[in-house]
């Protein structure tokens, strides 16, 4: 490095390039050789323990992987400055031979004040997002090639092994993780979409009910609508908690006061799964009121009454104009809001921790959601490598879907179109 800055008679820049090459020979070049090794091994001297005391600390197999990826990438940031140092000789080379002037230190320094600042304003942003954001997800997916769980394969006192797709094939052929996966994916998918739709069509019929012409007071009726959207979710998620409480609960209470039977709403699992739904709906449709709301009021008055000279009904006026106008300015959120219900861990662990309990399922109750099974299986189990594969699953899942539906949607197309 800085060889071809020094040919090209920019001494120093070179000498800055060549300096920093020989720190990293010379300084770095041991700890990233070692921190490459132990991430291929992931340590090869055991824990030793004589009466109860550590007679031999041994290898940690989760810190040499970490320090393993810290290693790969700072080897991998060297190696695009590396990159950067080829590109510079090759362009300033090229200009040389051209009979171009080529700029001196000062004048490159000055250079990159005024055209260049932008990008030594990103430098740590690219460093902090490599260590801070890759490093984190590069850990959690290789966990899922090793056999990191309890209680045999927790380090320090055991080391941790590389085990290649073993833990996906368990997830789907072995009867335990396959039936829990199955049965939790498929509750997953179902709530995703029925907790979606329903907090956008309630969310959508109050803004339509608020937005006719013979509604007065509308700003109040807004403001009355959005109060649950203003309290925070962790209390609404408690006072839920108690109202569908089936022995002291006070919805329970007054259907016995009507001679109706108790509803074991968080006992039994399809009651549960409504509690759930229910408990979802009055948290999620002041969002959609608020968007619809603001959609609404922007649509042309003028095509409503065009509709109305065509002799259009209401539901027609709905369906032809509304309706649409809706969807094309939603629509992304729709499915955003999809792919966030995939992950809404609040609600289904601090209703009632993903119970009733379902004696089929291996570390998971029966309204479970993926995330929250992969939280059980981390911090109450320590299955991490169970854990990790399900969560590159749930990755794969919800990207694959998002992506296609933002494809389809008109929006993206339009913008499509426009470029």
């Amino acid at each position: 490095m800085g060889l071809g800055q020094i040919y090209n008679r920019q001494y120093v820049k070179g000498i800055g390039f060549f300096l920093l090459e020989i720190y990293f020979i010379f300084i770095m070049s041991h700890p990233i050789t070692k921190g490459i090794i132990g991430v291929i091994t992931l340590g090869d001297q055991p824990q030793v323990r004589s009466r109860g005391r550590i007679v031999t600390i041994g290898d940690h197999s989760i810190f040499l992987l970490i320090s393993g990826i810290i290693c790969i990438i700072t080897l991998a940031l060297f190696l695009f400055v590396y990159y950067l140092n080829i590109r510079d000789a090759h362009a300033v080379g090229k200009r040389r031979e051209a009979g171009l002037h080529v700029n001196s230190f000062r004048e490159m320094v000055q250079n990159i004040k005024e055209k260049g600042f932008p990008y030594v304003l990103l430098i740590p942003s690219i460093i902090f997002t490599a260590f801070l954001t890759i490093l984190p997800l590069l850990f959690g997916v290789l966990i899922a090639f090793t056999n990191y769980s309890g209680p045999d394969h927790l380090p320090p006192k055991n080391l941790v092994d590389w085990t290649g797709l073993d833990t996906f094939k368990d997830l789907f052929s072995l009867k335990s993780w396959s039936q829990t996966f199955y049965g939790v994916f498929a509750w997953t998918i179902v709530w995703a979409v029925v907790s979606t739709l329903t907090t956008f069509c309630v969310g959508l019929l109050y803004a339509l009910m608020i937005n006719y012409r013979r509604v007065r007071f509308k700003k109040l009726w807004r403001g009355i609508l959005i109060l649950p959207w203003a309290i925070p979710t962790f209390i609404s998620l408690l006072i839920f908690r108690n109202i569908f409480n089936g022995a002291f609960g006070p919805l329970n209470q007054y259907l016995k006061m009507l001679s109706i039977s108790p509803i074991p709403w968080l006992s039994d699992p399809i009651w549960t799964k409504t509690a759930i739904i229910i408990t979802n709906i009055w948290i999620g449709f002041p969002f959609w009121l608020i968007l619809m709301s603001g959609v609404l009021t922007g649509i042309d008055k003028e095509l409503y009454e065009a509709a109305e000279i065509d002799g259009a009904s209401t539901l027609n006026k709905f369906k032809s104009i509304t309706l649409p106008l809706v969807m094309f300015s939603t629509l992304p959120l729709l499915i955003m809001s999809f792919a966030g219900n995939i992950n809404n861990f609040n609600i289904i662990y601090l209703l009632n921790t993903g119970g009733p309990v379902e004696s089929k399922y291996s570390y998971a109750g029966s309204t479970d959601i993926l995330i929250s099974w992969i939280y059980k299986l981390t911090l109450d189990n320590s299955k991490f490598n169970v854990a990790s594969a399900v969560s590159i699953i749930v990755f794969i899942i919800i990207a694959a879907l998002s992506i296609w539906n933002f494809r389809r949607t008109k929006v993206f197309k339009e913008e499509d179109m426009l470029s």
